[in-house]
């Protein structure tokens, strides 16, 4: 670590503790250059992987394009944002958890409509309206009839 005043390449550490919040590692500093005192901060890196969008393209992964689809179907529902936040974390976590650095839309879609069905029937369809693109009458009849059969099994 460089020290932000000289730019020395060495420092030894005078004292670690957990921040306030436990997310991090505090650690107190001392530059073996000029002696000046810093701090740093040691946090757990997130290791997200890239999306795959159904053209090709590859963006980051943005947990708020999955809470913000997820707010949209469950508009006007009896549902939480804690419930949504919820929902948010484990497809996070899911997509965390898949091997290799890649995973595509059609995996993250399919979590998220995973999770409705069980939650919200009507979350699930408008979702699944959006998502599953639907042409027409009858490909939302289809899903609805699916729906239903699930919830008599």
């Amino acid at each position: 670590m460089k020290c932000p005043f000289c730019q020395h390449g060495e420092d030894k550490v005078i004292d670690s503790r957990l921040s306030k919040e436990g997310d991090a590692i505090r650690r107190r500093r001392e530059c073996l250059g000029c002696g000046k005192r810093f701090t740093t901060y040691e946090v757990v890196e997130d290791v997200l992987p890239v999306v795959v969008k159904k053209d090709g393209r590859r963006e980051a992964f943005d947990r708020m394009k999955i809470k913000n689809g997820l707010m949209k179907a469950c508009e006007k529902r009896p549902i939480s944002v804690d419930e949504i936040e919820r929902i948010v974390e484990k497809i996070e976590r899911v997509c965390q958890d898949v091997q290799g650095r890649e995973v595509s839309t059609s995996f993250i879609g399919e979590r998220v409509m995973d999770e409705l069905r069980v939650l919200d029937g009507v979350a699930y369809v408008r979702f699944a309206s959006v998502y599953r693109e639907f042409r027409d009458v009858s490909d939302f009849m289809e899903e609805l009839k699916e729906l239903l059969k699930g919830k008599r099994d």
